[in-house]
């Protein structure tokens, strides 16, 4: 049978934002820069260029602005060429045509479960990807995240969730994998998964791959997430509904290449904002001197 290839993906966008408070009071953290640009951007434009067709972007009542973000502004656009800011104004009409990108709200805040299950009409029988906006990855030297799990998807025709190593006093904030010590030929970073743990204690971990943000799942895990109960925090977690897909389907785990930022966190916000800015242009020498100038006060 021909694999269906994988052109649909979800973003859950409808979290709180509490670590970020009081900031995201009034602004959504997927819409906090990272430099310049929004991290919501980022992952879509990670989607697309890993040949994404469709996005979903699960919201709540409050992400108004994100929407927004990724819609034409006529009257911005025209002020621009008014203005004769020509490249501004190609870029904000580039952000709008990046993808076809709809929109569901999660009523209620049950977990991610429950918001990749807000997209089932959506997706419908085919396989899709799924992006945590909290997790944004660069690979400058090859292909996305993203399309690294694609590949891997269709050499194997199964659901891949991406990992990467994280340190043993960290395994606790994550899903950790338990890979098989089976090698799949020709696909190092390709593991069998037997079984996973969200947020271990260290001492239980079954080993330091954790799943950052990135999934391409077959259709079939919409039929767990429909019966799954409350997991960790009282929430529906996709990690268990995966769990109980792996007793009836193969499970892979890809160990994808890329440096991965958990903005999320304030701290990986910052690092990403600095390395961003040390990569632009218009900012590397001014960033530099400075940080140079910071490092000597210290």
């Amino acid at each position: 049978m021909l694999k269906k290839p994988v052109k649909k993906a979800v973003i859950p966008a409808a979290g709180l934002g509490t670590r970020f408070l009081p900031a995201t009071k009034a602004i959504p953290k997927e819409m906090l820069p990272i430099v310049d640009i929004p991290t919501i951007q980022y992952i879509v434009e990670e989607a697309v260029e890993s040949g994404i067709e469709e996005i979903l972007i699960i919201t709540n009542s409050n992400k108004h602005c994100m929407e927004n973000h990724f819609d034409k502004n006529y009257e911005l656009e025209a002020r621009l060429l008014e203005s004769g800011k020509q490249e501004e104004a190609d870029m904000i009409n580039r952000i709008a045509s990046m993808a076809n990108i709809y929109y569901v709200r999660q009523k209620e805040p049950k977990g991610l479960g429950h918001a990749i299950l807000c997209a089932k009409s959506f997706i419908g029988r085919d396989p899709f990807a799924v992006l945590l906006g909290d997790d944004v990855v660069i690979n400058e030297n090859g292909e996305p995240a993203l399309k690294q799990l694609i590949n891997a998807y269709e050499k194997i025709g199964a659901s891949v969730v991406g990992v990467q190593q994280v340190p043993e006093d960290q395994v606790h904030k994550y899903g950790i994998v338990a890979p098989s010590l089976h090698q799949i030929a020709g696909a190092s970073r390709l593991k069998k998964l037997y079984d996973m743990v969200e947020k271990p204690k260290t001492e239980d971990a079954p080993s330091n791959l954790a799943v950052l943000g990135r999934y391409v799942l077959k259709p079939e895990i919409f039929d767990y997430l429909e019966t799954q109960g409350a997991g960790a925090g009282g929430e529906i977690q996709l990690t268990d509904a995966i769990k109980r897909l792996m007793y009836t389907q193969t499970v892979y785990a890809y160990d994808f290449e890329g440096v991965r930022y958990d903005v999320g966190d304030k701290f990986g916000f910052i690092k990403a904002t600095v390395d961003f800015a040390l990569k632009r242009e218009d900012l590397r020498e001014p960033v530099t001197r400075y940080i140079k100038e910071l490092a000597e006060s210290l």
